[in-house]
């Protein structure tokens, strides 16, 4: 037999204390996979919580300048305008009813673009979703609530009124 040394005996002892690694428990795995799912649903929930702030910024930055557009097409009848104003004095009556004329043009292009339609011509037929009559009057060549004349015209935004006409009716 061979003779021992007191190193061989304390590696002998070290090598017998440690214990192999025990085998993961079913519910080691359960737990493992539990605390991976919770902090998915964690950082989910963060990122979701971004896209909402995200999202309302975007959305009340869209309400804040909705009208921008709008504006900026109003900008150079404007600038027209006050041309026309400018030059009141030096221009001939028929130079300003061409200036008007070209001004209302502009708008009803402009309107055209934005999806506002006007109604409300005389000889159209009185309809109480889109005309108010202001009067009645009796003319006997006009059909009975046909439009004889009318105020202000009514106009149409995407098929939704939003002002309605104002007319003189035909009562016989």
């Amino acid at each position: 037999m061979a003779k021992t040394t007191k190193k061989e005996t304390k590696k002998e002892k070290k090598t017998a204390t440690v214990k192999p690694k025990k085998k993961e428990t079913k519910l080691d795995i359960l737990n493992k996979e539990f605390l991976e799912l919770q902090d998915k649903h964690v950082r989910l929930k963060a990122e979701f919580d971004n896209f909402r702030r995200r999202k309302s910024e975007e959305f009340s930055k869209l309400l804040q300048y909705d009208g921008e557009d709008v504006i900026k097409g109003f900008l150079p009848i404007i600038d027209d305008l006050k041309r026309m104003i400018a030059s009141e004095e030096e221009a001939s009556i028929d130079t300003m009813k061409d200036g008007i004329q070209m001004v209302d043009s502009k708008i009803s292009k402009f309107f055209e673009k934005l999806n506002i339609e006007p109604f409300a011509e005389k000889g159209d037929m009185m309809d109480a979703d889109m005309h108010d009559a202001m009067l009645t009057k009796k003319e006997e060549s006009m059909e009975d609530n046909s439009i004889l004349e009318v105020f202000e015209s009514g106009y149409t935004y995407r098929e939704k009124v939003i002002r309605h006409a104002k007319v003189i009716v035909n009562k016989k």
